[in-house]
């Protein structure tokens, strides 16, 4: 399976995966399965966490390569036509990071994990992480 993490399930995962249910704790430790994180979400923690939002033990850039190297996580870069998808997208959300999540689940052909219920509404295979 090829999941994407939304931002707040990678920072489950890297900040002890107690949080994630049975399911989502198993299929995110199985080594057949491609964990990818979007450069979107890189860009959503470091935004939150030099607004103060978001603590971190360390800097967001050596946080978010360190656990991505640590759980075997690859980057997903944001490409124009993922950017131009969520134009066609419903406005079913809108948080312009979960809807840019979801253009590159569809368009790359993910699962997308997440605990957002509102990301149900759209045409994507869902992991429920909560």
């Amino acid at each position: 399976m090829r999941i994407l993490l939304d931002t707040q399930v990678f920072l489950w995962l890297a900040n002890g995966p107690a949080r994630l249910n049975g399911t989502a704790r198993e299929l995110l430790a199985d080594q057949g399965n491609d964990l990818f994180l979007s450069s979107a979400s890189s860009w959503e923690i470091a935004i939150k966490h030099s607004r103060g939002k978001l603590s971190l033990p360390i800097g967001p850039a050596r946080f978010v390569l360190s656990r991505m190297q640590r759980f075997d996580v690859t980057g997903l870069a944001v490409e124009h036509v993922h950017a131009l998808h969520v134009a066609e997208l419903p406005h079913h959300h809108n948080d312009p990071f979960d809807r840019l999540i979801v253009a590159q689940a569809q368009m790359e052909g993910l699962s997308l994990a997440t605990a957002d219920r509102r990301l149900a509404a759209y045409d994507v295979p869902v992991l429920w992480a909560d």
